[in-house]
């Protein structure tokens, strides 16, 4: 079992940036698979960038690929998402979401644990 908990979320204004944070459970965090996902208001819940267990591999939308970055700590337990130049809509509320098979994917139903959520508004 592993439980994921995220945290940096916040209110920015547009062009600012933010540094999220999950924190994982777990002795085999560091063979998972991690993604972020997000859900805007009235919006279906979506793929932000997905990692390797190693670090070596990285897959992200289109929407977010060149403004966020993701990368890991396997010695922390935890996965970050930088995101810089933040837009309007990118709020949303922020998931991390492990795969217990290592396989980096953007199909929510092949994570196997999900955070609760950490909320992110850009607004002027």
């Amino acid at each position: 079992q592993v439980q994921l908990v995220e945290s940096g979320g916040g209110l920015v204004q547009p062009g600012d940036s933010l540094r999220l944070s999950c924190a994982a459970s777990g002795r085999t965090f560091s063979t998972y698979a991690l993604g972020w996902f997000r859900q805007a208001p009235g919006k279906e819940r979506e793929f932000v960038v997905a990692i390797s267990w190693s670090g070596n591999t990285t897959y992200y939308a289109d929407s977010v690929r060149g403004r966020f970055t993701i990368s890991r700590d396997n010695a922390k337990n935890t996965v970050y998402l930088q995101m810089n130049s933040l837009k309007p809509e990118d709020t949303a509320v922020y998931y991390c979401a492990a795969n217990q098979e290592g396989v980096v994917t953007t199909i929510q139903g092949r994570y196997d644990y999900w955070g609760q959520g950490t909320q992110v508004t850009v607004s002027s």
